[in-house]
């Protein structure tokens, strides 16, 4: 038997909303009429959407692409921007610097408590700075694998950004993870640093993480605790 679908529509865009959606301005900027067309055009040149949205996002590579798209492996194997290089901080945040979304807001946290931070992509960039500075100090760069270990809180994101500004690799540690399973990952990743915090609130209790990632760092010789 088949299973009947529910084909009932619970919202629709207004007028209002279809005028101002991202998805309607880059329609205009390729020439498409509209919504159908594009998802044709998707499937049957792939290659083209893809381009087209890249410059529609103002993606920047650092070193640009040979060939948006190579399927000399096969269609199940795609290679996308071939040889292009980029930083996702040159995206994420440096190329909002000198425009009008530096005093926007980037990051909006509230914790448990009902307590909330934000950071306009200024005054992130200035944190991801700092934090990319202090990094670079202890002799971290291009290739060297940094742990964290941190809970759902702004300094995660921060960490998690200027270790991508470093060019160094990102080794996410979910924050319920024990002992053993914080210094076996580390091992695995042959990191070189540790990001983490004294520990978080969940449901109301407080969960230790230093005591955790301490005693996984003394594991690990080669690991510096930052």
């Amino acid at each position: 038997m088949k299973a009947k679908m529910n084909t009932e529509v619970v919202w629709r865009p207004s007028s209002e909303e279809i005028e101002h959606a991202n998805v309607t301005a880059f329609l205009r900027q390729v020439g498409i009429s509209d919504y159908h067309e594009m998802i044709s055009r998707t499937s049957s040149d792939p290659a083209w959407y893809t381009e087209e949205l890249l410059k529609f996002l103002d993606i920047r590579f650092r070193k640009p692409y040979d060939s948006i798209l190579d399927l000399s492996d096969g269609i199940a194997w795609p290679h996308w921007c071939v040889d292009g290089e980029m930083n996702i901080i040159d995206n994420c945040l440096d190329k909002h610097q000198a425009t009008a979304r530096a005093g926007q807001p980037a990051l909006i946290w509230e914790g448990e408590d009902g307590s909330s931070r934000s950071y306009t992509y200024s005054e992130l960039a200035s944190e991801v700075n700092q934090a990319a500075n202090a990094l670079r100090s202890l002799g971290l760069g291009k290739g060297d694998a940094i742990g964290l270990f941190m809970p759902m809180v702004p300094e995660v994101v921060i960490a998690f950004l200027a270790i991508a500004k470093i060019g160094a690799v990102i080794l996410p540690l979910f924050s319920g993870y024990g002992t053993s399973a914080v210094a076996d990952r580390l091992a695995d990743g042959n990191a070189r640093a540790l990001f983490t915090a004294d520990g978080f609130y969940h449901a109301g209790k407080l969960i230790p993480l230093k005591e955790t990632a301490d005693r996984a760092a003394d594991s690990l010789s080669h690991l510096e605790h930052i």
